[in-house]
This record gives structure tokens, sequence and C-alpha cells, in this order.
């Protein structure tokens, strides 16, 4: 049967990056088709004289009337035993409304360029399609290179790791990222931003990496979180999950979250964890 493989979420989130990358990869990538005519149109793939066996679909807002029909539709095809994934990109409405100003284009939703009551209909829109995905992606702090990496990291058939690991620094007082499977505070650790001469770096500087690591709560956290999550990880990849989120906070998300996020990605370097420093540019 024919690999499924459908990209929605909010307009300005990323489907053309994600498409893009799924098309380097040997998809036959179709956007914007009717939801209607998806059947059809997986059967002439499959009977064509040279079979298509993956297929990469954008459903989202543009369907117009026809949108109604996707969540049936896709329900359908997974009822008939078809491999399917369903990749939801969605992004902060702060980001999409600055997205939208950079790109001077209108919102597909928005009366009179009302940008956010544009984006507050589309979320309602999008609800069922988002509960249907396996791969709920926040786009509000990756940039493109990023973003593309996730995607291909996913859906390389040539990489033979089921578990695509994500591992992010944050800073609490900017908000815990609401797409994080499990979340770790460090803030009771010492914290360098108290050092005159740290104060200014970041957990990037081998300054701050040498005084955290000569902090005896620090070598034992990060000990006894890779032992947990050497734990997890196994049993989270046998249960079938195939997208894991480590967030990992400090108050500021620029020196000790960092530092954290470095150290467990090295221990599991063997299975490429994709980082990502969320806040260590913020003030």
């Amino acid at each position: 049967m024919t690999n499924l493989v459908f990209i929605s979420g909010l307009s300005g989130s990323g489907k053309s990056t994600a498409v893009n990358v799924l098309e380097d990869l040997g998809y036959y990538c179709v956007d914007n088709i009717p939801p209607i005519l998806l059947p059809t149109f997986i059967e002439l793939c499959e009977n064509s004289e040279k079979r298509i066996s993956k297929v990469a679909l954008v459903i989202d807002i543009r369907e117009g009337v026809f949108f109604d029909h996707a969540p049936g539709v896709i329900k359908e095809f997974k009822k008939k035993g078809y491999p399917v994934d369903i990749i939801f990109l969605e992004s902060s409405d702060t980001t999409l409304v600055n997205r939208y100003k950079e790109t001077r284009r209108k919102h597909p939703l928005s009366s009179y360029g009302n940008i956010l009551e544009g984006i507050s209909k589309e979320r309602k829109m999008l609800e069922e399609l988002k509960e249907l995905s396996n791969y709920t992606i926040d786009t509000s702090d990756l940039n493109v290179h990023q973003l593309k990496d996730i995607i291909r990291k996913k859906f390389d058939v040539s990489s033979t790791q089921n578990l695509l690991i994500n591992i992010i620094s944050f800073g609490f007082k900017h908000g815990i990222p609401y797409d994080a499977d499990m979340i770790f505070d460090v803030r009771f650790l010492p914290n360098p931003y108290f050092v005159e001469s740290l104060k200014h770096l970041n957990g990037q500087d081998s300054e701050v990496l040498n005084f955290m690591l000569s902090n005896e709560e620090s070598i034992k956290f990060i000990e006894k979180l890779t032992e947990f999550l050497e734990f997890l990880i196994p049993n989270y990849e046998k249960e079938g999950k195939s997208y894991l989120t480590i967030a990992i906070g400090c108050t500021g998300g620029k020196h000790r979250s960092v530092v954290i996020v470095n150290k467990v990605a090295e221990h599991f370097n063997y299975l490429s964890p994709i980082t990502r420093h969320r806040d260590i540019s913020k003030n």
C-alpha cells in the first residue's frame, strides 16, 4: 500500500518547507487537492505504470468548501490499513503575526487585514486535524534549517532510528514550551548569572560550562537525568512513540538549562538528538 503523509497546520507555520523536504526524500507531493478526490488520486498512484509508493499531501483551509471532508477521508485511509502519518505545524500568534507582517501577505481568513482574527478562526477549523495528527511541531522558535532537520530525520528511510528526540533549553520567565512531552526544572542549581564574570556569557561558553561542572549537584543531576532517560526512551519507542520533546528550563534560559541540554545531548549522541536553545538570545 502507498505510504501517505498528510501535512497540515496554520498558515505561515512552515508547511511549504515541510513538503519541500519530503519531495527531496522521494515523496510524490501534491498541494491543495480537494480531499474528496484523494481516494481516486491514490488509486491512480497505485495503478500507474511506475507505481508511486510514497505520497505527501498538503491539506489546509485553502480547500474551502471541501475542507470539512478532510478528517473523514484520512480516517477512511487508516481504516483500510494504509500507513498514514499526519504532520501538524503550528506557531504562536505573535510569531505568525510577525511572519505575515514581514511578507506583507494577507491571512486567508482575515477580514479587513485583521491577522489575529484570521489565525483564531483557522485554529478552530483545524482542531480535528490536529487531534488526528501523530507529529505536532511548534515552529515558533525554529528557523527553516531546524524544521528541515526535524522532518528529514523523521522521514528519511535510510535512518534506522524510530524515535526522533528533540531537546530544548528554555527560560521559565519566557513561558513553557507547549510542545514538550516532559519538562525538567534546573533552577535549583547554582546560577552563573550571579557571578559577575559569567553574567553576560551563556551556557555555550566554556567558562559557564566549567562553573556548572565544578558543582556536585550539577554532575549528579546530569547522571540521574540521563539514567532516567535511558530507561524511558526504549520504553517510549517500544510503545510506538515516534517524536519525543524533552524541555529543560532555568530562569532565563541562557546558562544552566543550556549546559544541561548540551550534556544530555552529548550523552545520547548515538541517537542523533536535535538540540535547540530557545531563549539563549533573549534578555
